[in-house]
């Protein structure tokens, strides 16, 4: 498959798989449709009419032959979709330990953000053989992600989240696309993923401008906008503690139970009537329009990094 001049490298762990799944589905159809056509002119000339007297004779139906043709692409269906639904699933979700980067879609480049605080444009570094996670959003209208050589593609949508991940196999330079039209210069909004070693990657991440990490950035933004007021770490402020919050169970006044996860954190931010914390009231502002991307970015990272702490207990004699 490789060597077949219109597909591009494998350079994955899932590419592979997809392109097995691609070559069966063009396999099938392709041999379908030559049946399918033989058949139709194998009748033509079968079964023309030689004279104008002619009359064929009836023909009625058989029970096996419609028992066959419809059992047949039945089962083919059904494999076709315990394969691919496999695959998705397999691929879903990311590996714990996987490597957290931030995407940002903006007409027309893409904007990159590394938790240690590196920031690239159209580029983006990471390590070969470790599970990368993209936490990816847009600053304006609908961008896709799209890796060819990974086989990997995922739309970017404005006022959320969307994540994908991938395990590069090969080290090198690939390229990186928008597969969605987003405006005039759409076609020039492309980039490059460098896959490198890994002692090379964190020779990279060494060698980068010195700056903050995006948590100790988000710290500030917490700080900032007055977000300590209401949610004291021993949880007896007017919000709840926001320590051991991110990524577990929380429960809502709608009797609704919700992970805490990067998307929950960010709708909470920007809309935070809509998922108001069960014994809490809807008091938070909303911080829609107030916070660019990135600061929202940064904040969801500290906000993540205080889902690791332990919750402070409350002092005695407050609720």
């Amino acid at each position: 498959m490789q060597s077949l001049p219109f597909q591009p490298d494998q350079a994955s762990t899932i590419a592979k798989s997809v392109d097995q799944l691609y070559f069966f589905l063009t396999a099938v159809t392709l041999f379908f449709t030559a049946l399918i056509f033989s058949v139709i002119f194998y009748f033509m000339i079968k079964y023309r009419r030689r004279s104008p007297d002619e009359r064929p004779k009836a023909i009625e139906g058989s029970f096996p032959l419609e028992v066959l043709w419809t059992a047949i692409p039945t089962l083919i269906v059904a494999l076709i979709f315990v394969w691919s639904s496999t695959l998705y699933f397999r691929n879903a979700e990311p590996p714990k330990g996987s490597l957290e980067i931030f995407v940002t879609g903006k007409q027309w480049m893409w904007k990159v953000e590394h938790p240690e605080g590196q920031r690239e444009i159209n580029e983006l570094h990471v390590p070969l053989g470790r599970p990368v996670k993209l936490t990816m959003t847009s600053e304006d209208v609908i961008h896709d992600f799209f890796v060819p050589a990974f086989r990997v593609k995922k739309d970017v949508l404005p006022g959320r989240y969307t994540t994908m991940w991938f395990e590069a196999t090969k080290v090198g330079t690939f390229e990186l696309f928008c597969a969605q039209y987003c405006g005039a210069f759409h076609a020039g909004m492309i980039g490059s993923i460098i896959v490198q070693e890994p002692d090379e990657y964190e020779r990279w991440l060494a060698g980068g401008a010195p700056g903050e990490s995006m948590e100790q950035a988000g710290a500030k933004v917490f700080q900032a906008n007055g977000c300590p007021t209401c949610h004291v770490a021993d949880g007896t402020g007017l919000g709840p503690s926001l320590l051991g919050v991110s990524g577990n169970p929380v429960k809502l006044t709608s009797g609704q139970t919700v992970t805490a996860d990067d998307a929950y954190v960010r709708q909470h931010i920007l809309n935070p009537k809509i998922t108001t914390v069960f014994g809490y009231h809807p008091i938070m502002p909303s911080f829609q329009g107030q916070l660019t991307e990135e600061q929202l970015n940064n904040l969801v990272a500290y906000i993540r990094a205080l889902g690791k702490a332990t919750p402070a207990p409350k002092e005695a004699g407050k609720q």
